[in-house]
């Protein structure tokens, strides 16, 4: 556990962790603060805060198991101490960590007698356990158990529907959120004209990140929030007016696309998160269902242009980034 002592600083506005410790491998904490703040602004940043850090923040899940041959989620199994619906609450509960964009597939394929435990699970490399002792199921005769599982990641919650069980594939419930818990506190300082305000931030996370990563996402998806705002109605006229004004790169996303290849570097597998892009152009590529390089180079730089919020200057930005990638 790290603590440190609280100084109120009277200089420019500054954040820090004062406390940080991880109470198991699926509970971490961390305690921050905010200061010097003006009267007022600790309830506003800490109201937004929180809701961001719970609502806005995206976590992997396993939403979907396949056992073949099983009537309903509450049939029994011959060799297997625990019943179909116990086997998915206990997949229910694995916490995973991944670059996930969208679903992706993975398995479990183990022969008793013994216990199954969540490091059984064949996962793709980009996903991760945070808790490999995490229990499955019990098979108490030499029997062979497979399952098929879909890891989906996203936000918020994903309630299954009964009515959609078929061919031995059952929806899970999912909590993607990996803030299990956050808390904002205010303390004044001062006397008069000069009061102040520390804000004070608790958050509890299931360890898929820790406290410091997720308030750094939760404060970047707030930023990509009020982004649109940055950019009043009248500067969006006056860019569609000039658009065709701009020189842009004579270097076609064709032609690089090919370079790739050629250099044969992993293009499908480099995402857009990895590109050091700012979080304004992150986003807006996100948002219109560009995840990683070769998603981008598909799209014709005109198509980039018609994005929401996409301006000129950011299509040359990321060709250069391109670039760093041929070198």
């Amino acid at each position: 556990m790290v603590r440190e002592k609280v100084r109120v600083s009277t200089r420019t506005l500054e954040w820090k962790c004062v406390e940080s410790r991880a109470d198991s491998r699926r509970l971490y904490y961390g305690r921050f603060i905010l200061s010097p703040l003006m009267k007022g602004q600790a309830d506003t940043i800490g109201i937004a805060m929180r809701r961001a850090l719970l609502g806005e923040i995206e976590g992997t899940c396993i939403t979907r198991a396949k056992l073949e041959t099983i009537p309903h989620e509450y049939s029994t199994l011959a060799g297997i101490q625990e019943s179909v619906h116990e086997i998915l609450m206990n997949l229910k509960e694995i916490v995973l960590r991944s670059h996930l964009y969208g679903t992706c597939d993975a398995s479990i394929c183990v022969r008793g007698p013994g216990y199954i435990t969540a490091q059984d699970i064949i996962l793709p490399p980009y996903v991760e356990i945070v808790d490999k002792t995490q229990h499955i199921a019990s098979l108490t005769e030499p029997i062979a158990l497979c399952i098929g599982l879909q890891i989906e990641r996203n936000r918020g919650y994903l309630i299954k529907t009964p009515n959609k069980f078929q061919d031995g594939s059952y929806p899970i419930d999912a909590v993607f959120m990996p803030v299990r818990n956050a808390n904002h506190s205010i303390h004044p300082y001062g006397n008069g004209n000069d009061k102040q305000e520390i804000l004070f931030l608790e958050i509890w996370t299931n360890g898929s990140l820790t406290p410091k990563e997720a308030l750094h996402e939760a404060s970047r998806s707030l930023i990509d929030l009020f982004i649109p705002f940055v950019h009043p109605e009248e500067e969006n006229l006056h860019f569609e007016d000039n658009q065709h004004t701009v020189p842009l790169s004579p270097s076609s996303f064709h032609e690089k696309l090919v370079k790739l290849r050629k250099n044969k570097i992993a293009w499908k597998s480099i995402f857009i998160d990895q590109s050091e892009l700012p979080p304004r152009i992150y986003n807006c590529l996100k948002r219109s269902n560009i995840y990683t390089l070769v998603d981008l180079l598909n799209n014709r730089q005109e198509d980039l242009i018609k994005i929401e919020h996409f301006q000129l200057e950011d299509v040359k930005q990321i060709l250069g980034i391109i670039e760093k990638h041929l070198e």
